[in-house]
Protein backbone atom coordinates (compact mmCIF):
# COMPACT_ATOMS: atom_id res chain seq x y z
CA UNK A 1 0.00 0.00 0.00
CA UNK A 2 1.32 3.41 -0.92
CA UNK A 3 0.93 5.40 2.60
CA UNK A 4 1.06 9.16 1.04
CA UNK A 5 -2.28 9.57 -0.58
CA UNK A 6 -3.53 8.32 2.96
CA UNK A 7 -0.99 10.27 5.15
CA UNK A 8 -3.27 12.38 7.10
CA UNK A 9 -5.78 9.45 7.82
CA UNK A 10 -2.73 7.27 8.95
CA UNK A 11 -1.21 10.51 11.23
CA UNK A 12 -4.63 10.72 12.43
CA UNK A 13 -5.36 7.16 12.90
CA UNK A 14 -2.09 6.67 15.30
CA UNK A 15 -2.56 9.74 16.90
CA UNK A 16 -5.71 8.87 17.91
CA UNK A 17 -4.71 5.71 19.25
CA UNK A 18 -1.76 7.19 20.90
CA UNK A 19 -4.04 9.99 22.46
CA UNK A 20 -6.28 7.34 24.11
CA UNK A 21 -3.16 4.72 25.28
CA UNK A 22 -1.54 8.16 26.70
CA UNK A 23 -4.93 9.53 28.17
CA UNK A 24 -5.19 6.26 29.89
CA UNK A 25 -1.80 5.68 31.21
CA UNK A 26 -2.87 9.40 32.75
CA UNK A 27 -5.86 8.60 34.52
CA UNK A 28 -4.21 5.44 35.87
CA UNK A 29 -2.01 7.23 37.52
CA UNK A 30 -3.76 10.05 38.92
CA UNK A 31 -6.54 7.60 40.69
CA UNK A 32 -3.03 6.03 42.23
CA UNK A 33 -1.37 9.09 43.20
CA UNK A 34 -4.76 10.08 44.49
CA UNK A 35 -5.38 7.03 46.23
CA UNK A 36 -5.61 7.23 50.01
CA UNK A 37 -3.77 3.88 50.20
CA UNK A 38 -0.99 5.44 47.70
CA UNK A 39 2.79 4.43 48.53
CA UNK A 40 5.09 7.31 48.86
CA UNK A 41 6.82 6.20 45.55
CA UNK A 42 3.42 7.37 43.67
CA UNK A 43 3.50 10.54 44.99
CA UNK A 44 6.42 11.13 43.23
CA UNK A 45 5.13 10.36 39.77
CA UNK A 46 3.22 14.01 39.57
CA UNK A 47 5.74 15.14 36.77
CA UNK A 48 5.04 12.15 34.84
CA UNK A 49 1.21 12.40 35.51
CA UNK A 50 1.91 16.21 33.47
CA UNK A 51 3.93 14.97 31.10
CA UNK A 52 1.29 12.50 30.16
CA UNK A 53 -1.39 14.60 30.12
CA UNK A 54 0.05 17.18 28.02
CA UNK A 55 1.59 14.88 25.12
CA UNK A 56 -2.43 13.34 25.76
CA UNK A 57 -3.36 16.75 24.59
CA UNK A 58 -0.70 17.09 22.08
CA UNK A 59 -1.79 13.82 20.05
CA UNK A 60 -5.80 15.01 20.44
CA UNK A 61 -4.32 18.14 18.27
CA UNK A 62 -2.78 16.69 16.25
CA UNK A 63 -5.58 13.89 15.67
CA UNK A 64 -7.73 16.48 14.35
CA UNK A 65 -5.63 18.97 12.45
CA UNK A 66 -3.99 16.07 10.46
CA UNK A 67 -7.47 15.53 9.37
CA UNK A 68 -7.78 18.75 7.72
CA UNK A 69 -5.18 17.17 4.85
CA UNK A 70 -7.10 14.72 4.14
CA UNK A 71 -8.35 14.63 0.83
CA UNK A 72 -11.55 11.90 1.40
CA UNK A 73 -12.49 12.81 4.81
CA UNK A 74 -12.34 16.52 4.30
CA UNK A 75 -13.86 17.42 7.24
CA UNK A 76 -13.04 20.88 7.20
CA UNK A 77 -12.25 23.24 9.91
CA UNK A 78 -16.10 23.13 11.42
CA UNK A 79 -15.84 19.55 10.97
CA UNK A 80 -13.33 19.12 13.69
CA UNK A 81 -13.79 21.84 15.52
CA UNK A 82 -17.61 21.97 16.27
CA UNK A 83 -19.23 19.04 17.70
CA UNK A 84 -21.87 17.26 15.16
CA UNK A 85 -21.39 19.43 12.50
CA UNK A 86 -19.06 16.93 10.36
CA UNK A 87 -20.19 14.04 7.84
CA UNK A 88 -18.51 11.23 8.95
CA UNK A 89 -19.72 9.71 11.71
CA UNK A 90 -21.58 13.23 13.44
CA UNK A 91 -22.75 11.77 16.71
CA UNK A 92 -19.37 9.83 17.74
CA UNK A 93 -17.31 12.65 16.29
CA UNK A 94 -18.87 15.32 18.19
CA UNK A 95 -18.76 13.11 21.51
CA UNK A 96 -14.76 12.86 20.34
CA UNK A 97 -14.45 16.91 20.08
CA UNK A 98 -16.25 17.75 23.14
CA UNK A 99 -14.20 14.63 25.05
CA UNK A 100 -11.38 17.05 23.08
CA UNK A 101 -12.20 20.27 24.98
CA UNK A 102 -13.02 18.81 28.08
CA UNK A 103 -9.59 17.11 28.35
CA UNK A 104 -7.82 19.64 27.42
CA UNK A 105 -9.67 22.52 29.46
CA UNK A 106 -9.55 20.42 32.79
CA UNK A 107 -5.86 19.27 32.31
CA UNK A 108 -5.35 22.76 31.98
CA UNK A 109 -6.69 23.71 34.66
CA UNK A 110 -3.80 22.73 36.87
CA UNK A 111 -1.78 25.44 36.20
CA UNK A 112 -4.41 27.74 37.56
CA UNK A 113 -4.64 25.77 40.59
CA UNK A 114 -3.22 28.91 42.94
CA UNK A 115 -5.93 30.98 41.21
CA UNK A 116 -8.91 28.84 41.83
CA UNK A 117 -7.77 27.28 44.99
CA UNK A 118 -6.62 23.56 45.59
CA UNK A 119 -10.37 22.17 46.83
CA UNK A 120 -12.40 23.51 43.43
CA UNK A 121 -9.78 21.96 41.38
CA UNK A 122 -9.44 18.96 42.55
CA UNK A 123 -13.64 18.84 42.40
CA UNK A 124 -12.95 19.70 38.31
CA UNK A 125 -10.30 17.59 37.91
CA UNK A 126 -12.65 15.15 39.22
CA UNK A 127 -14.63 15.01 35.29
CA UNK A 128 -11.83 14.40 33.55
CA UNK A 129 -13.05 10.61 34.19
CA UNK A 130 -16.15 11.66 32.65
CA UNK A 131 -14.26 12.79 29.03
CA UNK A 132 -12.11 10.23 29.33
CA UNK A 133 -14.88 7.67 29.05
CA UNK A 134 -16.53 10.10 26.22
CA UNK A 135 -13.13 9.62 24.39
CA UNK A 136 -13.27 5.58 24.68
CA UNK A 137 -17.03 6.07 23.24
CA UNK A 138 -15.52 8.16 20.48
CA UNK A 139 -12.89 5.43 19.40
CA UNK A 140 -15.34 2.96 19.67
CA UNK A 141 -18.42 4.66 17.68
CA UNK A 142 -16.26 6.55 15.01
CA UNK A 143 -12.08 4.72 15.21
CA UNK A 144 -11.87 2.73 11.72
CA UNK A 145 -9.16 0.38 13.98
CA UNK A 146 -12.00 -0.12 16.67
CA UNK A 147 -12.84 -3.36 15.63
CA UNK A 148 -9.42 -4.68 15.24
CA UNK A 149 -8.40 -7.34 17.17
CA UNK A 150 -4.94 -5.99 17.13
CA UNK A 151 -6.26 -2.45 18.47
CA UNK A 152 -8.43 -4.06 21.18
CA UNK A 153 -6.21 -6.07 22.75
CA UNK A 154 -3.60 -2.87 22.80
CA UNK A 155 -5.98 -0.53 23.96
CA UNK A 156 -7.62 -3.33 26.12
CA UNK A 157 -4.17 -3.48 27.84
CA UNK A 158 -4.26 0.18 28.55
CA UNK A 159 -8.19 1.18 29.39
CA UNK A 160 -9.16 -1.71 31.15
CA UNK A 161 -6.40 -1.60 33.71
CA UNK A 162 -7.57 2.39 34.52
CA UNK A 163 -11.33 2.02 33.85
CA UNK A 164 -11.07 -0.94 36.94
CA UNK A 165 -9.56 1.78 39.00
CA UNK A 166 -11.87 4.09 38.07
CA UNK A 167 -14.79 1.93 39.41
CA UNK A 168 -12.62 1.42 42.63
CA UNK A 169 -12.53 4.70 43.08
CA UNK A 170 -16.32 5.61 42.74
CA UNK A 171 -17.27 2.15 44.43
CA UNK A 172 -15.18 3.07 47.36
CA UNK A 173 -16.84 6.70 47.14
CA UNK A 174 -20.60 5.44 47.17
CA UNK A 175 -19.38 3.06 49.80
CA UNK A 176 -17.96 5.83 52.09
CA UNK A 177 -21.33 7.74 51.35
CA UNK A 178 -23.72 5.19 51.92
CA UNK A 179 -23.74 5.60 55.69
CA UNK A 180 -24.95 9.30 56.12
CA UNK A 181 -28.06 10.34 55.32
CA UNK A 182 -26.88 13.50 53.56
CA UNK A 183 -23.84 11.51 51.63
CA UNK A 184 -21.13 13.32 53.58
CA UNK A 185 -18.09 12.14 54.54
CA UNK A 186 -17.78 10.94 58.08
CA UNK A 187 -14.32 11.63 59.68
CA UNK A 188 -13.27 9.19 62.66
CA UNK A 189 -13.33 11.20 66.32
CA UNK A 190 -9.79 11.12 67.49
CA UNK A 191 -8.45 8.95 70.08
CA UNK A 192 -8.00 10.53 73.07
Amino acid sequence: MNAAPHLFWITSRAAGGAALLLASASVALGLMMSSKRKSANVRDLRAIHEALSLTTLAMVALHGLSLLGDSFLNPGLAGIAIPFVGAYRPIWTGIGIIAGYGLAVLGLTYYMRDRIGAARWRRLHRLTAVFWLAAIGHTIGAGSDSAQVWFLAISGAMVIPAALLLALRWLGRAGAAAGTPHGEAVEPLPNG
